[in-house]
């Protein structure tokens, strides 16, 4: 108990609170949110609501607990185990224990606990940690070598064919990759390595693609791509086939406005049809806050995220070394791409992949995974330099 009471006053004098204020304060968002996504449900109306808040409660002690611990020491002792936690997590979605959910196995259920688990989820933790990990034990030796981006680069897609192959959720897997990306980029790593690395993946599209054009997943790519070249050949599978979903989004954000309807009131969100706005407490649920609190609300809820994201890179600019600066930047980039991934879907520009939005949409160990990353960069904030010693921290 002295180490825990010890650490809570070290939290308190050097942790980032603001930090944390401003994830409790998009969490409160979402709680907003959540609840009127959820009243047209006839059973078990309040359970989300007390799922989310019972999440975040523990997301803020993962948090406080985090900022304690000393991340690089903890990664060099532990990057063995937390490689094969990261492998063996992914593969329970293939035992009894995994369930379907949205047409993908990607969570799991454990007898007795009250909420499903989305192991790539918590696995995207100590991805960025293990990542940030190699790449400075790489960069000793030149980040950019052939040997040095071959390696981190194999440990991405090892971790994304995994997710891939376990559960089928290729939203996911395209986290891992864009993450790698932005830390790739943070570290150093050359433009030339960036621009093979597109190449090959539109000689990999142009492979894959004839072999799975007839999927719903590409189906959904599709009518994205239909929609913003204005093709009206395809306008019915744009509204009411595989773009249903997104169809149904963007009406339900233009009906917003610039003030929203109200809350409560938004038609699409408060209907008792689940048809009317799918996943709406989850992966919509940006278009519940257009419909609600029209654009003002949305530029809102943006600024909270996007101040989360600035608090993060302004921690890594400071961090001690780069191990702990590519460790927030990993985490401020994972942010990144959730949020644009999300927005995105809801906007109708981009497909379909099962993203939900950070600290605002339903989901248990989302909001757990969220704080603990966060608890992370208050640790680095706490082991930061000071000023006169900044400039040898940048990476």
């Amino acid at each position: 108990m002295s180490w825990f009471s010890d650490s809570i006053r070290a939290f308190f004098r050097k942790g980032d609170l603001l930090l944390l204020c401003l994830c409790i304060l998009a969490s409160g968002y979402g709680l907003v949110l959540i609840y009127s996504a959820t009243r047209y449900l006839e059973f078990n109306r309040n359970r989300n609501m007390i799922v989310q808040t019972a999440a975040i409660l523990l997301g803020i002690l993962v948090y406080v607990v985090m900022s304690s611990v000393d991340i690089e020491l903890f990664t060099e002792k532990s990057w063995k185990l937390m490689l094969l936690f990261n492998a063996a997590i992914n593969v329970l979605v293939r035992t009894p224990l995994g369930v379907e959910v949205g047409g993908n196995r990607s969570w799991v259920h454990i007898p007795g606990f009250p909420v499903n688990l989305q192991p790539a989820e918590l696995a995207k933790l100590t991805f960025v940690l293990l990542l940030a990990w190699q790449m400075t034990r790489l960069g000793e030796r030149g980040i950019s070598r052939p040997w040095s981006v071959f390696q981190l680069a194999g440990h991405t897609l090892f971790m994304f064919a995994l997710i891939a192959v376990t559960s089928g959720d290729f939203g996911m897997g395209l986290t891992y990759l864009l993450i790698f990306v932005i830390m790739a980029w943070a570290g150093g790593v050359k433009k030339r390595w960036f621009l093979l690395a597109v190449i090959l993946g539109v000689i990999a599209v142009a492979v894959i693609w004839p072999h799975i054009s007839d999927k719903y997943f590409a189906k959904r790519i599709l009518v994205v791509v239909d929609r913003l070249r204005g093709n009206t050949e395809t306008l019915w599978e744009q509204t009411q086939g595989a773009g249903w979903q997104q169809y149904r989004s963007i009406l339900a954000i233009g009906s917003g406005g610039l003030t929203g309807l109200g809350y409560l009131q938004g038609i699409q969100t408060q209907s008792v049809y689940e048809s009317s706005l799918p996943a709406r407490e989850t992966d919509e649920i940006f278009a519940v806050c257009g419909e609600e609190f029209g654009l003002a609300g949305c530029l809102l809820l943006l600024l909270i995220l996007a101040a989360i994201i600035l608090r993060c890179i302004w921690v890594a600019r400071r961090a001690c070394s780069p191990q702990s600066a590519l460790i927030a930047m990993g985490y401020a980039g994972m942010l990144m791409v959730q949020v644009g991934v999300n927005v995105g879907m809801c906007l109708y520009v981009f497909p379909v992949v099962g993203l939900t939005l950070p600290f605002i949409s339903y989901g248990g160990s989302s909001i757990v995974t969220m704080y603990a990353a966060m608890g992370v960069v208050s640790s680095i904030k706490m082991r930061s330099l000071p000023s006169w010693l900044r400039d040898r921290s940048r990476i």
